[in-house]
């Protein structure tokens, strides 16, 4: 067994780590299926009129759709925190960031004083009370007469994710690999095709 003493040993590695809703996954994807299976049948079987009208929908919905459900995603690693947004994708550094918070919706800050969303990572204010009410039966009662330890306090989903990230965070930040500036980028795969839907639709309309 080796002894964590040892100097020698190598720095110890930890797995990059991906975060997403599931809940927003399996709904995007079946409006996404639900919206090809309409616009194919228009596309099908539709006057002129009808098609190009079908085709701007499509345009226009069909990736404003994945924006908001299939491409929610962050990613953290010993370097830094990657959080895609439906419209941007932040890379912060993790010397960059200076906290992760969780109210009603959970953000990241950076030391700037910029503030981003976590798409990716839903607060359920349900999901808190249920857990509340379990760690406060789970608490205050004795076992066999003695106040035995009841284990960890149960957390809801988006604070458990949060607590690891912060957890990678402080490990992370005094590590020269991870500092940097933010980078934003835009994502026009997504705003292209709906732009140009939308605009479609607006002609459609007027004519």
């Amino acid at each position: 067994m080796t002894s964590p003493e040892r100097s020698t040993s190598p720095p110890q590695q930890y797995a990059e780590r991906s975060y997403r809703s599931p809940a927003a996954l399996v709904g995007g994807a079946l409006l996404i299926a639900l919206g090809l299976w309409l616009g194919a049948d228009a596309l099908l079987r539709g006057t002129p009129a009808t098609k190009l009208t079908a085709l701007f929908a499509l345009l226009f919905g069909v990736p404003l759709v994945a924006a908001f459900s299939l491409r929610p995603l962050v990613r953290a690693n010993e370097d830094r925190l990657l959080v895609r947004n439906p419209f941007r994708t932040i890379t912060l550094p993790w010397a960059a960031v200076e906290d992760l918070r969780a109210t009603f919706s959970a953000e990241v800050f950076t030391g700037a004083g910029a503030k981003y969303q976590l798409w990716a990572v839903p607060v359920s204010l349900r999901q808190r009370k249920k857990v509340a009410r379990q760690a406060a039966r789970g608490t205050g009662r004795p076992r066999f007469g003695l106040n035995a330890d009841a284990g960890p306090v149960p957390k809801a989903m988006a604070d458990q994710t949060l607590a690891e990230l912060h957890e990678i965070k402080d490990r992370a930040t005094h590590r020269e690999t991870a500092q940097g500036e933010p980078e934003v980028r835009w994502s026009y795969a997504v705003l292209g095709p709906s732009v140009l839907g939308a605009v479609g639709l607006v002609v459609m309309g007027v004519l």
